[in-house]
């Protein structure tokens, strides 16, 4: 049982709620909910001739692109994610690493996950309701070749 404050420290979950996002060299945009940080394989049946007996045989395939979701709400001043799904053009768009890091208490990453050449796909806007007092937010899916996972330090 973890009873001093570094053993507490290096045996306890960390909460999600501090965090990080930095796209491209970009870190001042605030995202309330980042989602979709998956590696995934896609998954190869073989059948031999005493599949019969024995059964199929599975293994790894490729690997999935990974598919991400940001939820941030709307600011006045901030047309940060619209600028970048505007720059598709003709099956060109300007992709971007998307590095999501997990912070300590003092603000230093202890698990960062890197989404290599992402890319947006779709823009939501909020949905409106006259009834409601809720923060507008944007929802912006990208799309991305893989993702790599840091423990820096």
């Amino acid at each position: 049982m973890a009873t001093t404050p570094d053993d507490i420290k290096a045996t306890y979950p960390l909460p999600v709620f501090f965090y990080r996002v930095t796209i491209g060299d970009d870190d001042s945009h605030a995202f309330s909910e980042v989602s979709g940080l998956s590696i995934e394989y896609e998954t190869i049946t073989y059948r031999d001739g005493l599949s019969y007996k024995e059964g199929a045989k599975y293994m790894p395939g490729l690997d999935s692109p990974v598919n991400l979701t940001l939820k941030k709400g709307i600011v006045r001043a901030d047309s940060y994610l619209l600028n970048w799904i505007n720059t598709i053009n003709l099956n060109t768009v300007e992709k971007r690493d998307l590095k999501i890091d997990l912070l300590d208490e003092a603000g230093e990453a202890v698990v960062s996950w890197t989404a290599v050449n992402a890319f947006p796909k779709k823009l939501d806007a909020p949905s409106f309701n006259a009834t409601s007092n809720e923060v507008a937010i944007e929802s912006l899916e990208l799309m991305a070749n893989s993702l790599k996972v840091d423990y820096p330090g």
